[in-house]
């Protein structure tokens, strides 16, 4: 009886591996786990990052096997990393090619009892800081095979798949592991046969349609086959884009899907997807609007079913959807727990590399316990800057969901959660953003997010999300779909960004945001996050940059009155409120005020970065600690839009200052813990008194101190939950939490009839309402001092954090504070 083999899995397996023009190659061509193996590496093919390089060149290689986690997970990893590892150094061949040799089992040393399925490389330098890879960055993989039977493989094509013209030549290779009679298929007609290992010919394109190509070895006990397709383009369908339809993904119906795409100036695009084994299939061949800058697809999916998917564009990129929802990373996902994203979506191993998009056709329906949040007033908020990652060692939206109530008993009604976009990698700021409308799964699920949303709402709390639109990172398809790979940034005819930043202090790629292509996708994508998690606000990170005004590396020049960054902002503004009309819009900005004033009467709240001038005022050293300019009224605004605070994400920690550098006199010194602390709780009085919003970055009402930059600025940084078992600690929470309270309570903490003195030693904040008038004040010296009250009015007055009163019959009596002293007087 005859053996078939492979019939059953053209596909997949010709999708893994083509033994032609490719980075590596492996005699004997078809090897077994008992095989001595000659290992090529061509440095000029796949990524060529080591192209031409003298050497000397490391393999670091390792398999896969029957007990590897996924079907790339590496196993019996051989090579030390960074070091000149003799054990995987390579022999240079010339003209970019290089060898090592081994005994695959025994290199690898692999029990018998374990199954070798794939070896896997990538090549490197000594340092390993230059890294040959394939062409997309993926690792690369060459097949183990299982048994002596006949095998027959492609060797020319050396991709799965190919789009070709009508009449086009096409050089096809084919060998076979023994000799064997091999027959060529198109279609299922007989193109030519041979017999022997190997087959050679010239393939003529057929007619618009896809085409199957088979080869089939048989040498008679067994059959093989291996098989690869090409696709010769129908002719393109022109057509307007649907009423109402949205770039990315639109769900028409529960069995109906509709993919959008902006690429203006590309030819054609496939969706490649499970539902057709990613493979270029003129059923997926997407239609084109009459402008030539948009393409489109209706197909069908079974109600309820998760389809990954990617476009293949002009027959030389894939590349995800850059509206994606979700997204799987073949090189990170592996990182991320099943508790922390249950049921993540299966990657589809072996039928493509790279990152793909996830299309959920249910859209991961969700019931509202609050449909409608009522978003507290804009100038009444008091923030948390929260980074999911370092604020909970799960670092997960489900536990976040646990510290809701360590967050509401502080007074929060708004958290500003660090970027949750995906990133790239696992573990980061978020600020180098590659996929801006897709959840990153490091922190967990959409419906676990949701539920987080939903608890907040609950209880009366925004959620704000910081996003990065100034700039896209190269793992974004934004980025690749129009890219110079030679200078390793976007080429002049990207629709999105510019090929160089034109601003100081940028990361990534810059966005053209006077681009019409960048503004449909800025709405589409915060629209989305609105829309699906009732996000009720974005604070927009660098917004300074969102211009068109060449200032190169002149931080002043950047800085300037600038009318056209203005009417960007505006018509975002305008695109944005037109969804949710009252959605907070907070501007990381730091220009000049006469700009920061016309963003403000055009609604935007504004940061305002406090953080030095508090902290000397912390520490004790007066010159530099004069703080007024988180009132408004001091910018000459006409509302309370400055986003004061004093720590942010991006500033060093003032209690690491307080410990580190604090000032001293006798025996008060700030150095000492305690003191510091209280030092805190004097800084809180005079910061969320004073109208307007308010921001507080992660436990700094526990008086965080490790530095920002220990071990370095982005690197994780330990809770330190148990510092609420330090009873000055404790009490630090406390006192802010009563103020955050207060101001959110009570209203005179929103009139305008205030004034202050915040230049001295000693700083005074007064307010009067109808409902009442406070008096505050606090000693930032480090010896006592005697100063003039001047209350507002006489009367009796109630001290509150003490509870006592006292009758004012001169509204210039005189106290005596020691050091770090405060009264806050009603």
């Amino acid at each position: 009886m005859r053996k078939y083999v492979a019939a059953a899995a053209l596909f997949l397996l010709s999708s893994l591996q083509f033994l032609g023009a490719q980075v590596v190659t492996c005699t004997p061509a078809f090897p077994q786990a008992t095989d001595s193996v000659e290992i090529i590496f061509n440095a000029s093919l796949g990524n060529a990052a080591l192209n031409n390089n003298a050497g000397p060149i490391y393999a670091h290689t390792g398999v896969v096997t029957n007990l590897s986690a996924t079907g790339t997970t590496w196993r019996y990893v051989k090579g030390t990393w960074g070091t000149a590892d003799p054990t995987v150094l390579m022999t240079s061949l010339g003209n970019n090619r290089w060898r090592i040799k081994y005994h695959l089992r025994n290199f690898y040393g692999v029990p018998m009892n374990e199954t070798i399925l794939k070896m896997a490389f990538v090549f490197r330098d000594a340092a390993g800081t230059i890294v040959g890879r394939n062409a997309d960055g993926s690792d690369i993989f060459y097949n183990v095979y299982q048994n002596n039977l006949l095998n027959v493989a492609f060797t020319s094509p050396s991709v799965p798949f190919l789009v070709a013209s009508q009449g086009a030549p096409i050089s096809v290779a084919a060998t076979a592991s023994g000799s064997a009679t091999l027959t060529l298929t198109d279609n299922g007609a007989t193109v030519t046969t041979a017999t022997g290992t190997a087959l050679n010919h010239t393939l003529v394109a057929g007619g618009p349609g896809n085409h199957t190509v088979i080869i089939t070895g048989d040498d008679g006990t067994t059959v093989a086959a291996d098989t690869f397709r090409y696709v010769v383009n129908p002719p393109i369908t022109v057509a307007a884009l649907p009423s109402g339809s949205k770039l990315g993904l639109n769900r028409i119906s529960p069995t109906t899907m509709r993919l959008v795409l902006d690429a203006p100036g590309k030819s054609y695009v496939y969706i490649l997807s499970d539902l057709n084994g990613y493979l270029a299939d003129t059923a997926f061949f997407m239609r084109k609007t009459p402008d030539n800058n948009t393409f489109w697809k209706d197909f069908t999916v079974t109600p309820g079913q998760v389809v990954t998917y990617q476009y293949y564009i002009n027959g030389s990129l894939t590349l995800a959807d850059p509206l994606s929802e979700l997204v799987l990373d073949p090189s990170n996902d592996g990182w991320i727990s099943p508790a922390t994203f249950p049921n993540m979506p299966a990657y589809p191993t072996g039928k493509t590399t790279g990152i793909v998009s996830v299309l959920d056709a249910d859209g991961a329906p969700y019931t509202w316990q609050v449909p409608n949040f009522a978003k507290p007033a804009a100038e009444n908020l008091m923030v948390y800057e929260l980074l999911v990652r370092d604020f909970i060692a799960a670092h997960d939206y489900a536990t976040l969901l646990d510290t809701l109530d360590y967050l509401d008993r502080l007074g929060v009604n708004a958290i500003q959660l660090m970027p949750i976009n995906e990133f790239e990698g696992n573990e980061s700021w978020g600020y180098n953003p590659s996929f801006h409308m897709a959840l990153d799964k490091y922190y967990g699920d959409p419906a676990s997010f949701k539920a987080f949303v939903d608890e907040c709402h609950v209880r009366g709390i925004a959620v704000i999300m910081d996003v990065a639109f100034n700039h896209a990172f190269s793992q974004s398809p934004l980025c690749q779909m129009y890219w110079d790979a030679t200078n390793f940034k976007p080429l002049p005819n990207n629709p999105w960004l510019n090929p160089d930043a034109r601003h100081p202090f940028n990361v990534g790629y810059d966005f053209n945001h006077e681009s019409t292509w960048t503004r449909r996708w800025f709405s589409r994508v915060c629209r989305y996050w609105m829309q699906e998690f009732k996000i009720d606000g974005f604070r927009f990170d660098l917004s300074k940059g969102f211009t068109q005004v060449n200032s190169g590396n002149d931080v002043g020049l950047w800085g300037q009155f600038d009318q056209s960054r203005i009417n960007i902002w505006d018509d975002y503004k305008d695109s944005l409120r037109l969804t949710v009309p009252n959605c907070y819009l907070i501007l990381e900005h730091f220009s000049e005020n006469s700009e920061e004033t016309a963003l403000h009467n055009m609604g935007f709240m504004l940061w305002g970065n406090h953080n030095y001038t508090y902290n000397e005022a912390t520490m004790g050293f007066i010159g530099g600690s004069n703080f007024e300019w988180i009132d408004y009224k001091e910018r000459s605004w006409n509302s309370p839009k400055v986003m004061g605070y004093m720590e942010s994400h991006d500033e060093e920690r003032l209690m690491f200052k307080n410990l580190t550098y604090g000032n001293s006199n006798g025996g008060y010194n700030v150095r000492a813990l305690n003191t510091a602390l209280a030092r805190m709780e004097l800084a809180g009085n005079l910061f969320f008194t004073i109208p307007g919003p308010k921001m507080i970055w992660q436990f700094g009402e526990r008086g965080y101190d490790v530095s920002i930059d220990d071990p370095c600025r982005v690197c994780n940084k330990p809770p330190r939950w148990e510092y609420m078992n330090v009873a000055a600690r404790q009490r630090l929470y406390k006192v802010w939490a009563a103020l955050m309270n207060l101001k959110k309570d009570q209203p005179v903490f929103t009139t305008t009839n205030y004034y202050h003195d915040l230049a001295g030693g000693v700083k005074r904040h007064y307010l009067n309402h109808a409902s009442m008038d406070v008096a505050v004040f606090g000693n930032f010296e480090v010896t006592s001092i005697t100063f003039n009250a001047d209350f507002q009015h006489t009367g009796k007055w109630y001290e509150y954090w003490t509870g006592d009163s006292i009758t004012v019959s001169n509204t210039a009596m005189q106290f005596t504070f020691n050091p770090g002293e405060y009264r806050l007087y009603t």
